[in-house]
């Protein structure tokens, strides 16, 4: 999962996504994702914390959006414009995207709010550049995974991340320009063995117990 300010080297984190449990979550976080938001040819697309790039990477086609990836971690981007040539990459901070109001027709942020302390106002920034949809993944509290790894400050990568709940997200977007706003979830069983996998494929998304949470909104005019 994507993350803003990324404390280990940028082609050991994104490498985490060729092991056989790394490239099953991300597929399946981009799969949930991308059928919820799928950008078309002639949107402009921006992933907020967007690391090195793997999802964002995953976006452009030809001809395809225009897509532009942002984080703070200048080493994290070196390496997405290293692997990416199709989307543009701009450092920068969440809290102050460097965009004018509704800019993008789709914005997208992909486990990158967990790791903001003022995430809300992250959040208000999202929807302050968007003029169309939005997709925000985040860390699910009423999830296996939490009670693995984000429990007492939390574990390994997970260590100060901070875990939702659909509840104060909603709460904080019912603050926003925000409607149509829905839930959706992923990677129940976070181990990724054959028996997760099977799970998966016969859970329906609307089930609130996943570890990856994918809140799905648009502006409101």
């Amino acid at each position: 999962m994507a993350a803003i300010g990324i404390t280990v080297e940028a082609a050991e984190y994104d490498a985490w996504y060729d092991t056989p449990r790394g490239r099953w979550i991300g597929e399946r976080e981009f799969r949930l994702l991308s059928h919820h938001v799928s950008p078309k040819a002639e949107n402009n697309v921006l992933d907020v914390g967007c690391g090195t790039g793997w999802f964002t990477r995953r976006l452009p086609r030809q001809p395809g959006p225009n897509v532009t990836g942002l984080d703070v971690d200048a080493r994290a981007l070196a390496f997405a414009r290293s692997r990416d040539v199709l989307s543009n990459y701009v450092l920068g901070d969440a809290l102050q995207l460097p965009f004018e109001d509704e800019s993008f027709d789709l914005v997208i942020s992909i486990a990158a709010l967990c790791f903001i302390r003022n995430w809300p106002a992250a959040l208000s920034e999202i929807v302050r550049v968007c003029r169309g949809r939005f997709a925000i993944g985040l860390l699910n509290r009423h999830s296996l995974l939490w009670r693995q790894k984000g429990q007492d400050g939390g574990t390994g990568a997970y260590r100060g991340a901070h875990w939702h709940t659909a509840r104060e997200v909603g709460g904080v977007l019912g603050t926003l320009p925000a409607h149509h706003v829905r839930m959706k979830y992923a990677i129940f069983l976070p181990s990724g063995s054959a028996a997760a996998q099977l799970l998966e494929s016969c859970v329906p998304a609307s089930l609130p117990f996943g570890s990856f949470l994918l809140v799905v909104g648009s502006k409101r005019h």
